[in-house]
């Protein structure tokens, strides 16, 4: 299980989302939309205003006022539980991997190469008769090795072996130390739930209680059909032990404060908190027989886990991780197994309608969601080719000085800090790293093998392939080259232990940046999102690591007192944000995301008012430059999403719904207010002494 818990993306794994670039070029500062050479992409000057709904007052609903009409005329596709700019970005992109991986196809690479490789890994996914053909015998020698696991150490040297993929209540993986940046180290954590989180199991709403009947069923179903004795008998018996895992998992807002997850233990201190666990078994077959060093993340929850794991019987253990296992694999055994999965996890979880084409899932699981798939840069380095231009780059890299420089001014004016705090937060600011594009040094995937018409295989060896590249970052060290995502993915994502922001090539197009839009609508969308990644390294979080990304104090103590006061203060208006009935969204749980939201925007327009210098925005067709980068802000989060995603994002995701990230951002700005006239008598009305001011 990898604890990454050092990165921030700018969406979770449920949502991809699509970033762009815009370069500050000196005639777009006087564009307006007659003067453009080139038409955008969108409308005349990249707003759609036929989207818009201008029936609802901006003051009322921002989200609405922006997107309102385009989402009372479109419907989610079948096959996803939510869309939306993000989501139309990310369909491109999957067609855009699609198109690279079949036009290398065409061209037979040979054997060995990165591309056969990534062709054959594809071919065997979208091989659904191969998969069918070749029924449960791919897994029978795993089944049998749990079938005939007699003791609690012979369990974890199952799970804990290089080419497993499954759960147990407690997980280990490697990754940076967050106060050694230069170093990897094993992090161990709670795990082994079945549902998305343990509100799924603890919460007594009718939702939530028929959501637990049902994964109920689909846990009876896939041991049925792994042939296991008394699969309703074990399905009971596996449901039950996860109540018990849920009950001491640390909820998630808990979880994220880095304040109580960084808890260094040697090997021996290790054994001595948690004497239940058999961690000599599981760390040899991890491969770090001698490893001495660990970081444990959730403390109490882990002691408790590794007792209840002791004292429940090994007889559940093997139908709990029987289940666990067939689960994490239904997609490449038969049909029946494929289709049982969608029945929950898709329907049930998500209210997907429909399971998606099979070669959209086989992109989707080379590319990853959003973090390290094996297969990432294989798949990666045929988009590039295919999709990306130094120009995008280049266009990037000047967007995020502009938005630094930014960032530059609005920290020199803080009413709130210290001069002493100010003079740390701009040695950070000016230290954070940019990547941009793929990286400079491409994965070696030489000792990777890869079969056309063996997907399970293929699976397992790109697992086993994972953990040897972590044993080898264990032993030599950081390299700061590295990437957590592959180029196509449409996300971009902050690193607190390395202060870096990182964005893919696949975020660097329409609808978020078109060069021949107006720049205040580019500032509004895309500049938004990088100042948000940037506003990643002074949220919540972030802020606890300095300018080398070590995990310390460097404020002033009164600086950060009055920091978490406005933090508590957003975090209050959010937690009052109502995204289903009687579900309120988490202001603590999104508190990072909001800061960065808020900081992000804030630091764009400011981006924006610089790129001016001093002389006024044109009006087109009637809008403000004001006007026009807060429509930019607003259309990037138009988004549909179906009841049962937005109930499992509200309680698993560190990321507001889409429609408080437009209006809870915006009701904190002044200019927003002044820009569109908003009375104390409109619903996201806030009076001044009430808006928070972060960054």
């Amino acid at each position: 299980m990898p604890l990454t818990v050092n990165r921030r993306a700018l969406l979770g794994a449920a949502c991809a989302v699509a970033l762009a670039a815009f370069a500050l070029a000196p005639q777009l500062t006087q564009h307006n939309a007659t003067a453009a050479m080139a038409r955008p992409a969108i409308g005349d000057w990249g707003v759609d205003l036929a989207a818009m709904d201008k029936s609802v007052k901006p003051g009322d609903d921002f989200f609405r006022h922006t997107g309102g009409t385009w989402m009372k005329t479109t419907q989610i596709p079948p096959d996803r539980s939510r869309w939306g700019s993000f989501n139309m970005l990310a369909a491109k992109s999957e067609e855009d991997v699609r198109a690279a991986v079949e036009e290398a196809a065409k061209r037979n690479p040979r054997a060995g190469t990165v591309e056969r490789k990534a062709v054959d890994y594809y071919q065997s996914y979208i091989d659904t008769k191969a998969i069918e053909a070749r029924g449960l015998d791919p897994v029978k020698g795993d089944l049998a090795r749990i079938a005939s696991a007699a003791t609690h150490e012979d369990m974890v040297q199952i799970v804990a072996g290089p080419d497993f993929r499954a759960n147990l209540p407690v997980g280990m993986g490697v990754t940076l130390d967050a106060k050694r940046p230069n170093v990897y180290i094993v992090s161990v954590g709670q795990a082994g739930l079945g549902m998305p989180d343990r509100d799924y199991y603890l919460k007594q709403d009718a939702k939530f209680a028929d959501t637990r009947a049902k994964y109920r069923v689909y846990v009876e179903t896939l041991l049925k059909l792994g042939g296991y004795a008394d699969p309703a008998k074990n399905a009971d018996a596996v449901v039950a032990v996860e109540q018990k895992i849920a009950e001491l998992h640390w909820p998630r807002e808990k979880s994220r404060n880095r304040d109580l997850t960084y808890n260094p233990k040697s090997r021996a201190d290790l054994k001595a908190f948690a004497p239940d666990f058999p961690w000599d078994a599981g760390l040899a077959a991890y491969g770090i027989p001698q490893q001495n060093e660990f970081i444990v993340v959730q403390l109490d929850a882990v002691q408790g886990l590794t007792k209840l794991f002791r004292e429940t019987p090994i007889e559940t253990w093997r139908a709990y991780l029987t289940f666990h296992y067939l689960n994490a694999h239904a997609d490449i055994l038969p049909k029946a197994f494929d289709d049982a999965s969608f029945e929950f996890n898709g329907k049930v979880v998500t209210g997907q309608l429909e399971q998606r084409d099979r070669w959209k899932r086989a992109v989707s699981q080379m590319s990853g969601t959003p973090f390290n798939a094996a297969m990432g840069e294989a798949v990666g380095q045929l988009y590039v080719k295919r999709n990306f231009t130094p120009a995008a780059k280049a266009a990037m890299s000047d967007l995020v000085e502009n938005l630094r420089a930014a960032y530059k001014v609005r920290i020199a004016k803080l009413p709130w800090m210290s001069e002493e705090t100010k003079k740390a937060a701009l040695r950070k600011l000016e230290t954070i790293n940019v990547k941009i594009g793929y990286p400079d040094k491409w994965r070696d995937y030489s000792s990777l093998e890869v079969k056309a018409d063996d997907a399970f295989g293929n699976r397992k060896r790109e697992n086993a392939f994972q953990r040897a590249r972590d044993l080898v970052r264990l032993a030599k060290g950081a390299d700061r080259n590295d990437w957590g995502m592959a180029p196509q993915t449409v996300n971009a994502y902050y690193s607190s232990v390395w202060n870096e922001i990182v964005f893919p090539a696949a975020i660097l197009q329409p609808p978020f940046f078109d060069l021949n839009a107006d720049p205040a609508v580019n500032y509004g969308g895309i500049g938004a999102v990088i100042g948000h990644e940037m506003g990643h390294g002074f949220d919540d979080q972030g802020a606890k690591s300095d300018e080398n990304g070590v995990l310390r104090k460097w404020w002033n103590e009164e600086d950060e007192r009055r920091f978490k006061v406005l933090g508590d203060s957003l975090a209050d208006q959010y937690s009052k944000f109502e995204a289903l009935p009687g579900l309120f969204v988490n202001g603590r749980l999104t508190l990072g995301e909001n800061i960065g939201d808020l900081g992000g925007l804030n630091v764009s327009l400011e981006a924006y008012k610089i790129s001016l210098k001093g002389r006024d925005a044109p009006v087109v067709d009637g809008y403000t430059g004001t006007q026009r980068f807060f429509l930019g802000f607003g259309q990037i989060w138009r988004q549909l999403i179906r009841e049962d995603a937005l109930r499992n994002q509200v309680v698993s995701d560190s990321h507001s719904p889409g429609e408080f990230r437009a209006n809870g951002t915006v009701r904190n700005m002044d200019e927003w207010y002044e820009a569109f006239d908003v009375k104390e008598s409109d619903k996201l009305y806030l009076p001044p002494d009430q808006r928070v001011r972060i960054w």
